[in-house]
């Protein structure tokens, strides 16, 4: 097979998931609201700097980025 549809293949699978993810998991994973979020709510604003979600979010495209790599072979 060309590395193009591999590609194309791979991210749709990876987006598939994350859609999966992000829709039943958010019932139990309260992304944006994890420990290490920073949530600061005055009256009339309200900032959010989501840093352990990003971390979170950042390994899992890790993994599936090696998953990618090492099935390429």
């Amino acid at each position: 097979m060309n590395s193009f549809p591999r590609f194309l293949f791979s991210l749709g699978l990876t987006l598939i998931v994350i859609a999966l993810l992000w829709h039943f998991g958010g019932r139990y994973f309260h992304f944006g609201r994890l420990p290490g979020d920073i949530s600061i709510n005055r009256p009339g604003y309200r900032v959010t700097f989501p840093i352990a979600t990003c971390i979170l979010i950042s390994l899992i495209l890790s993994f599936f980025n090696f998953l990618f790599r090492y099935f390429q072979k």
